[in-house]
């Protein structure tokens, strides 16, 4: 078993493909557009899915916002420099909420962005064996 894809829902489509893609570096891996029933698809990652774990981004027309809740917590991905990956995020438009530093009690570095819908993405320093693209 893996995991295949975390699905969000999100009130502008182009505005949250545009962020995963321009301010955190993923690409646009396909789409799926479903008139019948009011909704469009939009699948975005680091790679495709059986390699890669894949976010799935679903309009449902007519609605441009959600209530978050309570439940959610976030996303997290790997940088192996988060200063730099903040930077970054910054310098293409992106909002980090949370500037690097370690986790409270323990010594990862840690940083946290919003995406455009409110969602929260955890940035994780680690480090990678670029051989075998295992951590180090």
């Amino acid at each position: 078993m893996r995991i295949l894809h975390t699905m969000l829902r999100v009130g502008n489509l182009q505005r949250s493909i545009d962020f995963y893609t321009n301010v955190l570096g993923m690409k646009l891996l396909r789409t799926s557009d479903n008139p019948e029933y009011q909704y469009t698809l939009a699948f975005v990652g680091y790679g495709s899915n059986p390699d890669h774990a894949e976010l799935e981004l679903t309009y449902n027309y007519g609605t441009e916002s959600y209530d978050l809740g309570n439940a959610y917590g976030h996303i997290a991905i790997s940088s192996d420099d988060i200063v730099a990956a903040c930077e970054a995020v910054k310098a293409n438009g992106g909002n980090v909420t949370r500037e690097p530093g370690p986790v409270k009690g323990g010594t990862t570095v840690i940083a946290f962005v919003t995406d455009p819908d409110g969602y929260k993405i955890e940035l994780i320093e680690r480090s990678f064996d670029s051989a075998g693209g295992g951590l180090r």
